[in-house]
Order: structure tokens, then C-alpha cells, then sequence
């Protein structure tokens, strides 16, 4: 065995290469190529009251062994160019010949090449899709959907419908749910409140008037939807501590199922804080690049529901790990942060796997690249028993949209 740290051309293992010794005659998942490509796509929304166009970044990524077999990835909620160069003019490179099996090898080797100083950010993404294409093309392998091959724990899971956005007003929110309550079988809903509060306070735009809406906006999807459905809120971390507490404290009797980020930056002290000052439940991690995130959360006592999401947290491989931090603490988790269909593996394959996020604009997206997705049938997705994540880039719909003119302005509805 020799240390140059590069994979031989038999497949054996070398100290650091991540390569399985492979007998004769098995076929090689030596990883041949690696190709991301930045995307934003353009969705409508089509609901009583309500038309807008809007749009999400994503990247999607390939990975193809030796053999030809090929797994797909992606990551979103972020800018995608970056993200699709490090991919492409870092990460690839270092992955050529390395086993698309060695789930391990791959996250340590991609995290030393990309996250030892940044931490998070552009680089926890892009190991985030390597990771989902890696999983895709696992179950391809061994003829395996990804929710077996993370342990089978049950065949369809509970969702959530995420769809009440910024640009619409209250008439539009209360039709809106009742829409997705009477003719889409939905039995629970979130809405995001906050508006990105924070970030845009030198509008001039004051919180409390903010938050004054949002107040009426709940109490007009709560009087649509009724006393049982249970809605949930999304602040997607625009709020301070006083401001945050302000709004949990007048939503407390409206049935909340959860206050999702409601801090600046997921300060897990100050979500500790909160959390001991108001009866709402608080969820979070959606937005956690590393496991040490999670880790911080926990120890602080800082949510109620532990988030973990694949797209965008670092992959199956890491996210096991933080719903494992979750079992051990006996904490509940749930998918914030959108992208459905990859979500859902995880949260079928684990005994603690909870609610799934089906958010309506990332839904809408991702099914312009992949076609028609599993829909939810009163408040359940059945997950699929093809190989892989069950479905792949429709070829003319990447080509299309790959070449569109990319949007600004991105991430908004």
C-alpha cells in the first residue's frame, strides 16, 4: 500500500482515499465524474385570491461512477453560483476515484477541503448535495429506496403545508387556507411571520407595526382554518429576543404547533431564554451548517424541536447524526427549511423521524426540474420504493432551465 493519497486503478484502499478493495468481478462505484449546476427557477402561485410569480436558487449536482451509474443532489436557499463553483472547481477534483459508497471518507475529506476555518456557509451546502447524490446513487447501487437504506422505519410520513408567504395579505392567507384545508386535504399549515424584520429595519419599516400585522395575519388563518388545525409560524431568525417574545406571547391561545427561528442567528442562549419565558414551542436548525450547531442547541436547552434538513445541512450523513444528538436527548425532530422530497427519506427511515415540511414554492420548483413529485393525501406523503430518492432531473426541463436567465431577488413569495 503505498501514501500518495490518490486511488489505484484496481480499487484497493489507500490511507486517505476513501476506496474500497473491491473483489473480481464486482463492479466499481469509484467515483468518475462530478458536475454542479447553478439554477434558479421561476414557479407560480395559483390560489384563491392569490397569483405571484416567484423563484428559488438551487444547484443541483451529479455524481457518475465508473459504471456509469449516476446520483443526483441538491442544495438550495442560498446563492447558487458560489456554491456550483466550489463544487466544480474544488470539490470534484478531490472526489475522482474515490468510493461513492464511503459516505465517511467523502463528508471528512470534503469538510477539510472546504469548512475547516469557515464553518458553514457556502461550503456546508455544497457538501450538502454531494451528499444527497452520493445517497441517490447508493440506493441505485444496491437496489434500495434511501428511506430503507437509512433504516425503514415506516412507509409514509406526516407533513405540514407551507403556505402562507409575505406577499400575500389577509383576505389572501384566509382563503388560502381554507382552500388547502377543504380541497387538498392539508391538516396543518404554516406561515411565516417577521418578514425579515431585522434585516430590512432601516426601510424605515418599525417591527412592532411588522409584527402588529403578523398578529392579525395568525388570527385570520386561525378563524379559516378553524380551532383544530394546528398552524405553525416561521420567523426564519429576523427577530430579537424582546420583539420575538412580543408575538409568542399573543399567539400562545391560537393553537401554534411550533415557532420556527425566531432569533438573529439561532443564538442558543437566547432561545434558551425565550423559550423559558414563553408557552409557544420553539423549533430550529434548519439553517445549521455543522453538528457542533446542533450540539449547541441541545445543551442549552434552546428548542423544543430539533430541525435538521438534508438539503442544506450537510446530507443524510450528517443529519443522522443530529437526529441521533436528538434520540439521545429524547428530542423531537421536524423538517423546517423546505425540499420535501429529499426530507422525507430521512425522517421515514428513523424510528424519530417527525413532520415534513411541504412548502409550496419549494414544491412547485422542484417539480418543474423533476416532474411530478408525491403529493400528500390528508396530511401524509408515501414514499416511494424506487432506488435512489425515486426520481431524477427531467433532461429537457435542466436543459431549459439552465440556460434561462438567472433572477435576483431570489427566495421571495
Amino acid at each position: 500500500m503505498n501514501d500518495t493519497g490518490t486511488a489505484r486503478a484496481d480499487g484497493t484502499m489507500l490511507p486517505d482515499g476513501g476506496v474500497m478493495a473491491r473483489a473480481p468481478g464486482v463492479a466499481s462505484t469509484a467515483i468518475a465524474r462530478v458536475r454542479a449546476t447553478p439554477l434558479n427557477i421561476t414557479a407560480t402561485f395559483d390560489l384563491p385570491g392569490h397569483r405571484k410569480e416567484s423563484s428559488l436558487s438551487l444547484v443541483l449536482v451529479e455524481v457518475e461512477t465508473a459504471e456509469g451509474v449516476v446520483g443526483h443532489g441538491i442544495t438550495a436557499i442560498t446563492e447558487e453560483e458560489p456554491v456550483a463553483a466550489a463544487i466544480n472547481e474544488v470539490a470534484a477534483h478531490a472526489l475522482v476515484g474515490m468510493d461513492a459508497l464511503a459516505h465517511e471518507a467523502v463528508w471528512d475529506r470534503l469538510y477539510w477541503l472546504l469548512s475547516p476555518r469557515g464553518q458553514t456557509g457556502y461550503a456546508t451546502h455544497a457538501i450538502a448535495a454531494l451528499d444527497l447524490a452520493l445517497w441517490d446513487l447508493k440506493g441505485k447501487v444496491l437496489g434500495q429506496p434511501v428511506w430503507r437504506l437509512l433504516g425503514g422505519a415506516r412507509p409514509r410520513v406526516p407533513v405540514y403545508v407551507t403556505f402562507g408567504f409575505a406577499s400575500m395579505d389577509r383576505d389572501a392567507l384566509a382563503d388560502a387556507a381554507r382552500h388547502w384545508i377543504a380541497e387538498r386535504g392539508a391538516t396543518r399549515l404554516k406561515m411565516v411571520v417577521g418578514h425579515h424584520a431585522m434585516q430590512r429595519r432601516d426601510e424605515p419599516r418599525p417591527i412592532l407595526d411588522v409584527l402588529r400585522e403578523d398578529l392579525a395575519r395568525v388570527r385570520a388563518v386561525r378563524d379559516a382554518a378553524g380551532p383544530d388545525v394546528p398552524i405553525y409560524v416561521d420567523a426564519n431568525c429576523s427577530l430579537d429576543p424582546y420583539h420575538a417574545r412580543w408575538i409568542a406571547e399573543r399567539i400562545a391561545d391560537l393553537n401554534i404547533g411550533f415557532f420556527e427561528e425566531p432569533l438573529m442567528e439561532n443564538d442558543p442562549a437566547q432561545l434558551a431564554t425565550l423559550r423559558s419565558q414563553v408557552r409557544v414551542p420553539l423549533a430550529a436548525g434548519q439553517n445549521e451548517g455543522l453538528l457542533h450547531r446542533f450540539r449547541a442547541l441541545v445543551a442549552a436547552g434552546a428548542v423544543d424541536v430539533l430541525q435538521p434538513n438534508v438539503a442544506i445541512g450537510g446530507g443524510f450523513t450528517q443529519c443522522l447524526k443530529a437526529a441521533g444528538l436528538a434520540a439521545a436527548f429524547n428530542q423531537p425532530i421536524a423538517n423546517g427549511g423546505a425540499w420535501t422530497h429529499h426530507n422525507m427519506h430521512l425522517h421515514a427511515g428513523l424510528a424519530n423521524g417527525g413532520l415534513v415540511e411541504y412548502h409550496h414554492l419549494a414544491v412547485l420548483v422542484t417539480e418543474r426540474l423533476f416532474g411530478p413529485l408525491p403529493r400528500p393525501e390528508k396530511g401524509w406523503i408515501t414514499l416511494p420504493e424506487t432506488p435512489g430518492l425515486g426520481f431524477s432531473p427531467d433532461p429537457d426541463a435542466l436543459r431549459d432551465l439552465a440556460c434561462a436567465p438567472t433572477s435576483r431577488g431570489k427566495g421571495k413569495a
